[in-house]
């Protein structure tokens, strides 16, 4: 990959909510799960964990864990949850984040949509966070922190690239 190639994409990346009904390949898909696998971690610890999840029903149950800012999971053709052992790794928080964008770029090269969707740190209502909402759907051990949900789908909607002229250049120093 040419740096070119890497800015293009760059500047193509843009957060997709709106998917079109079609199926994600299975070989996409299988892109997308080592493209997560390959991307970078602090001393190689890999604390990481991916759920790609592409079931109608859990992803309807998954676009509820957030007050708001998830029901458009609903309508993507796959989710990636990503989360980790935070036993495993003090900088959990930073290798997920980074498998995070590594995914949602790689998607981007594939011809896919996606939208970050923030679960820690987030309430699912009153009385009950995001983080522990997802847990309890997918029945995972509390130990297990979840860093966020990436949605995937064909795009149905057309978000332009933000011009270079309106980058925020000042905030290099």
């Amino acid at each position: 990959m040419t740096m070119e190639t890497l800015l293009d994409i760059l500047r193509k990346r843009r957060s997709i909510r709106r998917y079109k009904e079609s199926a994600i390949e299975e070989e996409v898909v299988d892109i997308l799960k080592e493209a997560a696998l390959r991307s970078p971690s602090s001393r190689g610890i890999n604390p990481w964990r991916f759920f790609f999840i592409t079931d109608k029903s859990l992803l309807e149950e998954l676009s509820m864990a957030k007050e708001q800012g998830s029901s458009f999971l609903r309508g993507a053709g796959l989710g990636v949850v990503v989360c980790a052992d935070e036993k495993e790794s003090d900088v959990w928080i930073e290798d997920c984040s980074i498998a995070s964008i590594i995914i949602q770029l790689a998607g981007i090269s594939l011809g896919l949509g996606s939208c970050w969707i923030q679960i820690r740190n987030r309430m699912h209502r009153d009385s009950l966070s995001s983080e522990d909402f997802v847990r309890s759907v997918l029945h995972l051990h509390e130990k297990m922190r979840v860093e966020s949900i990436i949605s995937f789908g064909y795009p149905d909607e057309d978000a332009s690239p933000i011009p270079a002229d309106q980058l925020e250049y000042g905030k290099i120093l």
